[in-house]
């Protein structure tokens, strides 16, 4: 029998970045029996379901989502076997396990790829990516003018059996992540079976990448401004992303996942990786017969100021909500500078500021509607990783464009675990292997074990706001209504007497509510709302509603 409540509606899922959550084998890389051995510590931490970036055998040109194989698991992560213990665990703990699916290119070492370089011009191989003749007289210049995201033109040409210069390819990223053709009906069986094979292991769900992505103008026409995606670091470029045939793809998706659930009354996720102009166009991805979910990014981009906020969280609740779905919510993610630095600047170094507000925007994200997603290392309050020296990069935005600018290994560098030295129990072994990426010195103040012994730090501040939002039914699904608040601060309630209240400014306020908080982001005195603080209280409901 279906069950009638929705887990995903209002769930908190971790995103583990497998790679530098936690290292079995002493390689200096995360792996899948590391992320088992720390489900325990994540069920402590109150989340309700993992989302596991990807660890398909890969050349790893872009960490995994460069996939040549979506049925296995890459040996420096592990094997199917260990995989499966993994869910076996997870689902022995209550926590729900979603898999990072990579749907709009694959690895250049993919056997169809691979294929469809030997198969030449016009066969049915090369239908399945987007190959085109070149212009000009010799076909020399690129089929149209776009870039690449990752810096570059978005098309790179191949050259043919007979050794001569050929036709192009295009890849949105790098050259080594070629471009599904979503318009050949075998991209999408392969896919339905790619799906499948995962649901059928036991999986929960998908998180989809470039969820808008997957089809492009069906004449690839130039672009009225080919860098734009380069230079945002975006998908902006209307003809290649946001294309309308793409909800039929998801439509499909979901009805698979209904097939699952109506099997044994266990609802599968798919979430996607959505990022659109306008709220509205964010909607459309989660009517109720497509995804269940696309993290609303606006929330992560807002610059630290109230109204900025407020106009965010009112359009997310006015256009997504209104589709009868959810919002969901997220600070931090594997590609963007962690909260601790992005709202620490231009504060002088040392000052706190940025640990405080990353704070406080934990408890609004968590006291919102909706799901939220954290990040790995958010709960321990680190912050981005500035400094690493230019021979430890790994980004293929660096490699492509030689530029620093919005690289994200910074946000990616192994978690600390114990000790006061590097590798802080992320990885072990007598001949362990450095990790992957090195750690500062820093990193023991962040470390697990002093975060859980510390009931001030980050990790008790998430714990106790996950088990309050686990125990009270006004957070969660539902909506929220705003507060009067002087400005500066906004303040709203949720269901029967809970309020949450956030002042952005570095002056103390006065409280929208008498008394102690249930929980706050940093010290509280009753009837007060400290600088960069966020609390909860629970109200006889007086508060006035704003205007």
């Amino acid at each position: 029998m279906l069950s009638k409540y929705h887990w995903w509606r209002d769930a908190v899922i971790y995103q583990v970045y497998v790679r530098s959550f936690l290292d079995s084998t002493g390689d200096g890389v995360g792996d899948l029996a590391g992320v088992r051995a720390g489900l325990p510590y994540l069920k402590k931490l109150g989340v309700d379901g993992i989302w596991l970036s990807p660890f398909y055998p890969s050349p790893q040109h872009d960490h995994g989502y460069d996939v040549a194989d979506y049925c296995d698991v890459d040996p420096l992560f592990g094997d199917l076997a260990e995989f499966d213990l993994l869910v076996t665990a997870a689902r022995r703990l209550g926590v729900k396990v979603l898999l990072d699916i990579v749907p709009n290119h694959c690895s250049s070492e993919h056997p169809w790829f691979q294929e469809a370089l030997s198969a030449g011009p016009g066969s049915a191989a090369r239908a399945r990516f987007h190959f085109a003749d070149g212009r000009g007289a010799d076909g020399s210049e690129p089929p149209n003018n776009w870039h690449a995201m990752f810096g570059g033109p978005a098309w790179s040409r191949v050259t043919e059996a007979d050794g001569r210069p050929g036709q192009w390819y295009l890849h949105m990223f790098t050259p080594e992540q070629p471009d599904w053709n979503w318009r050949d009906p075998q991209v999408g069986a392969e896919f339905d079976r790619v799906l499948r094979f995962w649901l059928d292991r036991g999986v929960d769900g998908f998180r989809i990448d470039v969820a808008a992505g997957l089809f492009k103008h069906p004449e690839l026409p130039d672009s009225d401004d080919p860098e734009a995606d380069a230079r945002t670091r975006d998908s902006v470029n209307p003809l290649a992303w946001n294309q309308p045939e793409v909800h039929a793809v998801w439509r499909s998706w979901r009805s698979i996942c209904e097939d699952y659930t109506a099997r044994d009354g266990r609802e599968r996720l798919l979430v996607g990786e959505v990022s659109v102009p306008t709220a509205r166009e964010h909607a459309l991805y989660v009517r109720s017969d497509e995804l269940h979910q696309a993290f609303f990014f606006d929330l992560l981009s807002a610059p630290w100021d109230a109204d900025a906020f407020r106009k965010v969280v009112s359009e997310a609740m006015q256009d997504i909500a209104g589709t009868g779905s959810t919002v969901t919510w997220v600070l931090n993610n594997h590609d963007q500078v962690r909260t601790v630095t992005r709202y620490g600047e231009p504060a002088p170094e040392g000052s706190g500021l940025g640990a405080a507000r990353a704070r406080a925007a934990a408890l609004l994200m968590l006291a919102l509607p909706g799901a939220a997603y954290i990040y790995q290392g958010e709960e321990l309050g680190l912050p981005e990783v500035v400094d690493l020296p230019d021979d430890v990069l790994t980004d293929p935005i660096f490699r492509r464009t030689g530029s620093r600018a919005r690289i994200r290994d910074g946000c990616r560098v192994p978690l600390p675990w114990s000790g006061q030295a590097s590798p802080f129990g992320f990885t072990s072994g007598v001949e362990s292997a450095k990790p992957w990426l090195p750690q500062p010195e820093y990193f023991a103040e962040y470390a697990t074990d002093r975060a859980l012994a510390d009931t001030r730090s980050f990790w008790h501040l998430y714990r106790d706001g996950l088990q309050l939002r686990a125990a009270l039914p006004q957070l969660g699904e539902g909506t929220l209504r705003w507060l009067d608040s002087p400005p500066g601060v906004l303040a709203f309630a949720r269901g029967d007497g809970l309020v949450c209240a956030v002042n952005f400014g570095t002056a103390p306020s006065s409280a929208p509510v008498s008394g102690t908080p249930l929980l706050s982001s940093g010290p509280c005195p009753a009837g007060v709302l400290p600088g960069s603080t966020a609390a909860w209280w629970m109200s006889d409901g007086t508060e006035s509603p704003a205007p």
